[in-house]
């Protein structure tokens, strides 16, 4: 079976900063206003880069996330897709555009 490597994070203060930041936009109150912004911005939930560019995981975040290492920034994005993916399916149907891979 396969396991998953853990890695040791090299920026703990940086990289807890910017895991706090996207996991309360994906709270359960946060998530259906991230999902209508990603929407509006006519953007997929999965393009992690583009919306953390465009300030929709917090105002900082986009140079918090730039100051991490290579390994940190690899284990935000793990994370951020696992969230998504942790979504309820109710909201995910509400959102279905925003999910869809077309």
């Amino acid at each position: 079976m396969f396991e998953q490597a853990v890695l040791p994070i090299q920026d703990a203060k940086t990289f807890a900063e910017v895991h706090a930041a996207i996991e309360s936009r994906f709270a359960p109150g946060n998530v259906e206003d991230l999902l209508r912004r990603v929407e509006r911005g006519k953007l997929r939930i999965r393009q992690f880069e583009a919306i953390l560019a465009s300030g929709l995981l917090g105002e900082k975040t986009p140079a918090l996330y730039g100051a991490l290492g290579d390994a940190d920034r690899g284990q935000i994005r793990e994370q951020y897709l696992s969230m998504v993916e942790k979504v309820a399916p109710r909201v995910r149907a509400k959102f279905l555009k925003v999910y869809a891979y077309y």
